[in-house]
């Protein structure tokens, strides 16, 4: 069994403080992909770089306190690529990936517009140049999980107040016509709407008000696998028992021959 689990931090260090690094050392993961990191390697604790039984890397953004990606592997990757060759993307720390074999497992954070309309437009500039390597990366024909924070919520399901947010990021009509092009036409698989056709998933909850206590949240952390491994997933879930930062660890479990 190959579980995999997807979790933006929020802050590495941040969720350290909050006892993140002791959940991952009992959750059994094989590996964990996390997302904003708002910190450089260099001020990252030991035990942050290199946790008990894990190996690993980290694509920070130059910006200090700023986005990053990082992923952690019990079995060292063959091969590992920091980046999308794309230098502004680049700078900001959204993609790394590690190949295992056939494998190819891949930590993302696509940006969020939410704070401006100057930052919608960054979003929908990244989205369009990210189209054609997520169409490469499934023309390559390895089986592949990309795990991340999409800062999408792709149908009404997928967030409580949906007719409250028609015309906010995360949930415009262009985003979610995104989604479901990866869908239909490129042929990534959603594995948590796969394996739960009616179960909603949140993974984020905004800070205002009472929304995690009340569960008023958005699922913008997915695990888009290629049908092959997507068919293999068995189960998944979302972790609350303990609040790490304002989003929730999602884990998915596949079987997987090389990872019995």
């Amino acid at each position: 069994m190959l579980r995999i689990v997807s979790a933006n931090l929020n802050g590495i260090r941040s969720a350290d403080k909050k006892g993140f690094f002791s959940w991952m050392a009992r959750s059994d993961a094989d590996i964990v992909c996390v997302q904003e990191l708002k910190a450089q390697v260099p001020d990252l604790a030991q035990h942050m770089l290199t946790p008990d039984g894990y190996h690993g890397f980290f694509h920070p953004a130059e910006k200090k306190g700023y986005s990053g990606v990082g992923l952690y592997a019990r079995r060292e990757p063959d091969r590992v690529v920091e980046g999308l060759g794309i230098a502004d993307i680049d700078a900001e720390g959204r993609y790394l990936r590690a190949d295992f074999g056939n494998l190819s497992v891949i930590s993302l954070y696509l940006p969020s517009g939410s704070s401006s309309e100057e930052r919608q437009q960054v979003k929908f500039a990244f989205m369009a140049r990210f189209l054609p390597i997520l169409e490469a990366l499934r023309a390559e024909g390895r089986e592949m999980v990309l795990c991340g924070d999409w800062n999408i919520a792709h149908r009404e399901i997928d967030l409580k107040n949906w007719k409250g947010n028609l015309k906010n990021s995360g949930f415009l009509p262009e985003e979610r016509a995104w989604m479901s092009d990866l869908f239909e036409r490129v042929g990534w698989v959603d594995t948590w709407r796969s394996l739960y056709p009616d179960a909603p998933g949140y993974s984020w909850w905004s800070n205002r008000g009472q929304a995690y206590a009340k569960d008023v949240g958005w699922r913008i952390d997915y695990q888009l696998a290629s049908p092959d491994i997507a068919g293999r997933a068995e189960r998944a879930s979302v972790y609350k028992d303990e609040k790490f930062s304002d989003h929730a660890p999602l884990i998915v479990d596949y079987r997987h021959p090389d990872w019995a």
